[in-house]
């Protein structure tokens, strides 16, 4: 049975996952949480036997989508499954330490931090490095910058933050969808993510959506939590290549105005495979020039419909 006065529920969306997933969900039960309501986990359809893993767990409700639904949509549907004030979406290939989701509910509860919608945490891969998890909003110019990978060299006309060391609290645009804690009343208002976005920048389009709403996104370094980054994406490059350029050109057309939008799709369609291919070239590795033809095959493949269907398609 839910208890009402439990504050947070857990939402994982695993695909294919591994050992991983039941490692996220351990660290999650052995933190010993008061607040904690439930730990949902909405399985796309894995084919790897990792939910199964799962099956014996009498602490989490586990939820077969039977297909890949994307990660948005997913997530979506784990958050129907709760009623918690608070939704904590996290990445599979993530882990929380002892009394981090207590630190992060204590913080939001707080008097001075009622405006405050989103919350994120300092994040820490297996070599204990910190990530750099958090993000600008994009912009035309810092999309057309990553296209030719100007970005590397001038971080700061880019979106991610990497010129930053992550060590201090800060106001910012977006934290990263691995450890994402929202307040409910939000989230249903803003009827949770944009199911277009299939996989990537699903979790910064929300976010924009908060901060236009007028509520805070906060970063706190004081709280910690594992993220190895990368994934179960790491099993499909090429198909990670085209979702990655499908969802920058769906945001592109969400923000940008026709204009600014068309031209990250040009820039997209006749700089990037070019770019990438040099890149991939420099450093001999032809199996990553085969990804980057395949990954934009099916980009072209994808497009037609996806104008055709007035830009609505999932």
């Amino acid at each position: 049975m839910l208890n009402v006065s439990h504050k947070i529920d857990v939402v994982i969306v695993n695909w294919n996952s591994g050992d991983q997933v039941l490692e996220c969900v351990s660290s999650i039960a052995h933190g010993g949480d008061n607040d904690l309501a439930r730990i949902i986990v909405v399985d796309n359809g894995s084919t790897d036997g990792s939910e199964k893993l799962l099956l014996p767990l009498t602490d989490v409700q586990l939820i077969e989508a039977g297909r890949n639904l994307g990660f948005g949509k997913a997530c979506n549907l784990g958050a129907r499954h709760g009623k918690a004030k608070y939704i904590l979406f996290l990445n599979p290939d993530a882990a929380v330490y002892p009394a981090s989701l207590q630190a992060v509910l204590d913080y939001m509860e707080r008097s001075d931090t009622q405006d405050v919608g989103v919350c994120g945490v300092q994040l820490k891969d297996e070599h204990g490095e910190i990530s750099r998890s958090c993000t600008r909003f994009p912009t035309v110019i810092g999309f057309l910058a990553h296209t030719v990978g100007l970005d590397h060299f001038i971080p700061r006309l880019g979106h991610f933050m990497r010129e930053w060391d992550h060590e201090s609290d800060r106001s910012v645009d977006h934290v990263i969808g691995a450890f994402y804690l929202i307040r409910r009343e939000i989230f249903d208002k803003l009827q949770g993510f944009d199911e277009r976005f299939f996989v990537y920048l699903e979790d910064l389009d929300l976010s924009r959506r908060v901060k236009i709403e007028g509520w805070r996104v906060e970063f706190l370094s004081s709280v910690q939590a594992y993220h190895k980054g990368g994934g179960t994406s790491d099993q499909v490059k090429a198909r990670r290549l085209f979702y990655s350029q499908r969802s920058k050109i769906i945001y592109s057309y969400k923000y940008f105005g026709f204009l600014g939008a068309t031209l990250v799709l040009l820039s997209t369609l006749l700089l990037e495979p070019i770019s990438r291919t040099a890149i991939s070239v420099l450093r001999g590795s032809l199996s990553s020039v085969k990804e980057t033809w395949v990954a934009y095959g099916l980009l072209i493949s994808w497009l037609p419909g996806w104008v055709f269907k007035g830009r609505k398609e999932h």
